[in-house]
């Protein structure tokens, strides 16, 4: 007998069912609880050999490749799974899952008269041009001395894995990881009644919308033609009264719009856009009508979302817009958007021969023991407000967390994330005006250490860097920041300028953007630039030149 840790992913597996089931029952149809019955009434060797398939790459499995102590011969396991229907050794099997199961030298001695000069890839075209057609693998290999199954149990356990995760994205191996300590998770309360699905309904349509964005990641002309078709309407079919399925949706919308604009198929991107309240559609309808000529058209919409822009990203893209709208109809230019230039620093640095970035250089050539800089990007304020917000991040709040391995709540994207949660994260922020934030996040810092968080890195996060940051920026600079992250958490995650310097002496900072030759500033970057300007906040540019470079000589300085 072998002693239970072996065991570990069957019994990670069969608590994942038992989740699912207890928590799905009023979803689960009568051939999904006949297999969780089924499946809880196999032998042990059996169920250990279907949870570790699910754990690999298939669906395609040769027995001289299942050698597991603990389970035993893969055949005499796999029995009752065949008894099952869940694996099947005569289902056909197509040239390229053949290809895909055998070594080069495996298939020369099964064809032959195959070159043998050729590459693989060679091999596989020889082979279609004679047998294209799927077939059992007893008839592509008469002599095999071992067993080969197609796994047929892997849709309903992916439908399992949905309901488990709440996602495509996550699968059984979160357990494993888990369990090893690579990934550990807040524990956050929630009852039987938290679950990501409402309805089987809600995870038909799931899988509908996942169906149409593999569609077109693996076949772009699949928004062409008739094809084009055929996905609206499966996405229009797709609509439901659930918000963050909706939201899904109008995502996929906005792919497929993008995928018509590069085929230029601008009547079928225009008519797309038009049906999509994705965060973006409305600029790219505004880009099309451009593209069609359609001038007055994206006028009007363009002063429609300056009007009421969605976003401070949306707000920026149309008033760049305008003047070159208004220009083609003959109407005066509107007035230049109020941006605040930023100061600047002008470098010239030997190359790094290392090919070290440029933020490293300007780093490493500012860097002092009593004015240190550090490269931070997005790391330092996004782990400041996450962990002075822990708790409102992981509240509990319905729908926002229904298994015990997810890195941040569900709806983190959500227009109302921070409204769902207004009443913590006004306690968390009104601790800035007391000098109690910097023990808090102290705290935090220690006893959250490790943590999955949509906010925090800790690898990015030491210590030294904490302390130098909760000395040198001031609460009220904090709180603005924190404050701009909640008004648009999805984008305003990025675009934080690159370095900060410190001078711990004066306790005062200064966060630099660092631009390379040639390189210019993004649009995130761009606005928020001008939000710590407008706030009294120390922010700069620094434009850099390696010395080996023709053009006429910089200024040299160093900005202290």
């Amino acid at each position: 007998m072998f002693p239970p840790h072996r065991y570990y992913y069957l019994h990670n597996f069969q608590r994942a069912l038992a989740w699912v089931a207890e928590r799905y029952d009023d979803v689960l149809d009568e051939t999904q609880r006949r297999f969780v019955a089924d499946y809880a009434a196999l032998p042990q060797p059996s169920q250990a050999l279907l949870a570790r398939l699910l754990l690999r790459r298939g669906p395609w499995f040769r027995a001289s490749g299942l050698n597991y102590e603990e389970i035993g011969p893969a055949e005499a396991a796999a029995a009752p799974l065949e008894a099952l229907g869940w694996l099947d050794r005569d289902a056909a099997m197509t040239p390229d899952e053949l290809f895909g199961l055998h070594t080069k030298p495996e298939l020369l001695r099964l064809f032959p008269h195959l070159p043998a000069s050729a590459r693989k890839a060679g091999l596989l075209d020889a082979l279609r041009a004679r047998q294209p057609d799927a077939q059992p693998y007893r008839d592509w290999h008469p002599d095999a001395g071992e067993a080969v199954w197609r796994l047929m149990a892997g849709e309903v356990c992916e439908r399992f894995r949905l309901m488990f995760f709440g996602n495509l994205h996550q699968d059984w191996s979160e357990f494993v990881l888990a369990d090893l300590g690579v990934f550990q998770y807040e524990s956050v309360p929630f009852d039987a009644a938290s679950r990501a699905f409402q309805s089987r309904a809600d995870v038909d349509l799931y899988l509908a919308l996942h169906a149409c964005r593999a569609a077109l990641d693996e076949t772009p002309q699949a928004a062409t033609g008739a094809g084009l078709d055929a996905l609206l309407a499966q996405v229009q079919a797709s609509a439901s009264a659930n918000p963050w399925l909706e939201q899904r949706r109008a995502k996929v919308l906005l792919r497929i719009g993008q995928a018509c604009e590069r085929a230029g198929d601008w009547p079928a991107a225009e008519r797309v856009y038009a049906q999509c309240a994705y965060p973006g559609a409305r600029h790219r309808r505004i880009r099309v009508h451009e593209r069609m000529a359609l001038l007055p058209e994206a006028l009007a919409l363009a002063d429609q979302a300056l009007a009421a822009p969605e976003s401070e990203e949306e707000a920026q893209r149309v008033a760049r817009m305008l003047p070159r709208l208004r220009r083609a109809l003959g109407q005066p230019r509107p007035p230049a958007a109020g941006l605040r230039a930023a100061p600047r620093h002008d470098l010239v640095l030997p190359r790094p021969a290392d090919g070290l970035p440029v933020e490293l250089a300007v780093r490493d050539h500012w860097h002092r023991d009593q004015t240190p800089a550090h490269y931070v990007e997005n790391t330092l304020f996004n782990a400041l407000f996450g962990l002075l917000c822990w708790p409102a991040v992981f509240a509990p709040v319905p729908g926002a967390f229904f298994h015990p391995f997810q890195r941040g709540p569900a709806d983190l994207g959500a227009p109302d994330f921070p409204a769902r949660r207004a009443a913590q994260f006004q306690a968390c922020l009104a601790l800035l005006d007391t000098p109690e934030y910097r023990d808090e996040i102290w705290r935090r810092y220690r006893d959250k250490q490790g943590l999955q968080s949509p906010f925090v890195s800790w690898d990015a996060l030491s210590e030294p860097l904490l302390a130098l940051a909760l000395d040198c920026v001031p609460a009220a600079h904090l709180k603005r920041v924190f404050e701009r992250l909640l008004s648009d958490v999805k984008t305003n995650r990025s675009g934080l300028p690159d370095l900060i310097r410190f001078w711990p002496a004066e306790r005062r900072y200064e966060l630099v953007e660092v631009k390379g030759p040639g390189d210019k500033l993004q649009d995130n970057q761009i606005r928020w630039l001008d939000y710590c300007l407008s706030h009294g906040m120390p922010v700069s540019v620094c434009h850099v030149r390696w010395q080996d470079m023709d053009a006429a000589p910089a200024t040299q300085g160093d900005g202290r």
